[in-house]
């Protein structure tokens, strides 16, 4: 299935645009890209370096195609991938594919809540697990040991009916982080219109680092793209650790690499990350979360190649992005503008446009958008593709295509997109809006701060306050409460300043790589919870000295007695 190989240059990007589906655009590929490697995974301890070419990813999705078809999947059935990165990832999803049969992948890493939930809406008829998971519950269908799927006897593929772009692909989960998640499934002709999105991030011949889970929407809806333009995956060691996809960035000729601001920071701690140990790189990437002015520059510095942001959700697939050659301010503190075939505009409560510099809803419109968040596979007949729950799916998507997002941002005159915070992280203190990006934006320019989250804590005067928890950098003296307020005063309105800095080692991530608020909102009602407590002694302790009280906390007023 895969064989050690060298890397092997000279791609060329070929034309799709009298193809329906993604596996014709394997074939395809095959045809003209077929000495090409398709998917990398370095050599690491222990284990040697492994590669796939296009020609041999078509003959192994074909086979295990037909494997597929012997173990009872057919067209429109769902299959569960529950699997970590890996080229035999890739095959199964191309397998899967071409079967006219649907994927959907769970990340290994989530809950046993969650992961549950999507397995009993989704119904899957197989689901492909680790050694070691054959005790995975799937509610229906057959558990399948991912090692009894490996290296099947060359086969054709089975034949399938006709099918077309509308046909479905995949369900992509949400990140789970306000609740269960929720499905967005995505057709080829989606697939496809993220190729012609995809912008400066794609060069033919591209040998691009994938650090992110193959379930997620960056993976899953890029496959047009990336098979078309004939790039190679590097797929960063499994678990991620700066030391190894640093190693594999050097010995792969990475051209494009990308990972959210948390990895480029562990990166940025080792002397190698330089330009002299990556001369083929030509772009880095990354998004999910902020990384300050000062972060941009040194990476731009060191790696000597520009640096771009990418903004989507898992709904839309595509958003907005930097450009290269864009100002670091530009690249640090906002998103950038839509890119190619994106429409963007924000909006007020009332669903009107807001006018420049205002705080908006996030709305994106293209035709990469999802088609719908899939509803209960319960009682299905066999050949039925999932289906859309509409009602959930209205409260996001409307009827001319636009995605409603749950971010909040503000339009500069370049046009370029800067976010302030999500609905459910919006809090009020004392009837005051506060958007936690914005006061995190503003802690970032404070010195010795590495790392910043605010999230809200609930308070019994103020309603919420804003707790601010805060990783120091390495060998600085960390703030105090009051050099943060004094600091993010100067910058916003004084009731924005957070009312408790909590100091921690590190932030709580998601597996996805962005900072877990959820895991930091009891901490945070702790934290405030004790702030409000010490208060209400000092009260009563002044109270009883005669020195009068601290005032009205209901009201925005500067606020400097706090600290």
């Amino acid at each position: 299935m895969a064989s050690v190989a060298s890397g092997v240059m000279g791609a060329v990007a070929i034309r799709t645009e009298d193809l329906e589906t993604v596996d014709e655009v394997l074939d395809r590929a095959a045809e003209i890209n077929g000495d090409i490697e398709a998917y990398v995974e370095p050599a690491i301890a222990g284990r040697l370096r492994r590669a796939l070419t296009f020609a041999d990813w078509r003959s192994a999705a074909d086979a295990t195609a037909a494997l597929l078809a012997d173990l009872g999947v057919a067209q429109s059935d769902v299959v569960c991938l529950v699997l970590p990165p890996s080229i035999e990832f890739a095959i199964l999803y191309q397998a899967i594919i071409r079967l006219g049969a649907i994927t959907t992948g769970i990340n290994p890493r989530l809950g046993v809540p969650e992961r549950d939930s999507i397995l009993e809406r989704m119904k899957p008829v197989l689901c492909v697990v680790e050694e070691g998971g054959d005790r995975f519950a799937s509610p229906d269908g057959r558990v399948v040991v991912l090692s009894d799927l490996v290296d099947p006897p060359p086969r054709l593929r089975p034949p399938v009916p006709p099918r077309s772009s509308s046909d479905p692909v995949a369900v992509v989960w949400t990140s789970g982080t306000t609740g269960l998640p929720k499905g967005a499934l995505f057709d080829h002709a989606a697939l496809r219109a993220v190729a012609a999105g995809t912008d400066v991030l794609s060069q033919a011949g591209d040998r691009r680092l994938s650090p992110l889970p193959f379930s997620h929407v960056s993976y899953v809806t890029r496959a047009w793209d990336e098979i078309a333009n004939g790039i190679t995956t590097i797929i960063s060691p499994a678990p991620w650790r700066a030391e190894s996809t640093l190693a594999a960035m050097i010995a792969e000729n990475v051209t494009v690499a990308q990972g959210v601001p948390t990895q480029w920071a562990l990166l940025m701690e080792h002397d190698e990350l330089k330009r002299e140990n990556l001369a083929h790189l030509r772009l880095a990437g990354t998004g999910a979360a902020r990384m300050a002015p000062s972060q941009v520059r040194e990476l731009a510095d060191r790696l000597g190649v520009p640096v771009v942001v990418r903004y989507t959700s898992t709904e839309t697939s595509l958003g907005t992005g930097t450009r290269p050659g864009d100002p670091d301010e530009v690249v640090a503190l906002t998103v950038g503008r839509p890119v190619p075939g994106v429409e963007m505009v924000l909006v007020d409560a009332a669903g009107a446009p807001v006018t420049l510099g205002e705080v908006g809803r996030v709305r994106l419109r293209s035709a990469a958008v999802m088609r719908g968040y899939v509803g209960s596979c319960s009682g299905l007949d066999r050949g039925q593709s999932p289906p859309i729950d509409l009602e959930l799916t209205a409260g996001v998507l409307d009827e001319d295509g636009w995605v409603t997002t749950g971010d909040f941002g503000i339009l500069d005159v370049d046009g370029n997109l800067s976010l302030v915070g999500r609905d459910n992280e919006l809090y009020q203190r004392g009837g005051y809006n506060v958007y936690p990006a914005e006061v995190e934006q503003a802690i970032d320019g404070l010195a010795g701060v590495a790392q910043v989250a605010v999230v809200a804590g609930e308070d019994p005067v103020l309603g919420e306050v804003g707790v601010a928890f805060v990783v120091a950098a390495p060998g600085a003296e960390p703030p105090t409460l009051g050099s943060l307020r004094a600091h993010v005063e100067l910058l916003l309105a004084d009731y924005k300043a957070p009312d408790v800095l909590v100091l921690l080692e590190a932030l709580p991530v998601t597996p996805m790589g962005k900072i877990d608020k959820r895991s930091l909102k009891s901490i945070a009602d702790e934290a405030a919870a004790q702030r409000s407590e010490e208060r209400v002694a000092q009260r009563q302790s002044l109270r009883e000295q005669g020195g009068g009280d601290f005032g009205n906390d209901a009201v925005a007023q500067p606020r400097t007695q706090e600290t």
